[in-house]
């Protein structure tokens, strides 16, 4: 799948947040090493911290489902009824990435128009946390 396709997925996903605090939504397009694409939207809540982003909501589908290994990530983000735009992953987001992530893993950004801009999760957390 190219960078295009998945990032239309994302944006897809992006119609389906729950974002009734921060109106600002984020979809993300995982692909699994399978080929198989896994899609997730932030879910907010009312106390916050419960708040899960888009992107964690994507791995977590992925592991649940038995996929472990993955190629590239797309996400899509902004105010509700305003084009997508670049939104990289949070801090958290990047560090559950690294989990399950190499270091080479395309990490696909909307650029607010139907561009993107592609960088890589090392170049994203360079110095990634390791219990080992």
């Amino acid at each position: 799948m190219n960078p295009t396709e998945l990032l239309q997925r994302a944006k897809e996903a992006q119609t389906n947040a729950y974002a009734p605090y921060s109106g600002f939504t984020v979809g993300a397009a995982l692909l699994g090493k399978s080929g198989k694409v896994y899609t997730g939207c932030n879910v907010e809540n009312a106390s916050f911290s419960p708040t899960c982003c888009a992107e964690r909501v994507a791995i977590f589908k992925a592991v649940s489902e038995g996929e472990s290994e993955f190629v590239a990530i797309a996400i899509a983000g902004g105010k509700k009824n305003e084009p997508a735009a670049a939104c990289p992953p949070c801090g958290v987001c990047r560090q559950v990435l690294s989990e399950f992530c190499p270091e080479e893993l395309s990490v696909i950004l909307a650029d607010g128009g139907e561009g993107a801009t592609v960088l890589t999760l090392g170049a994203l957390l360079p110095h990634r946390f390791h219990l080992s």
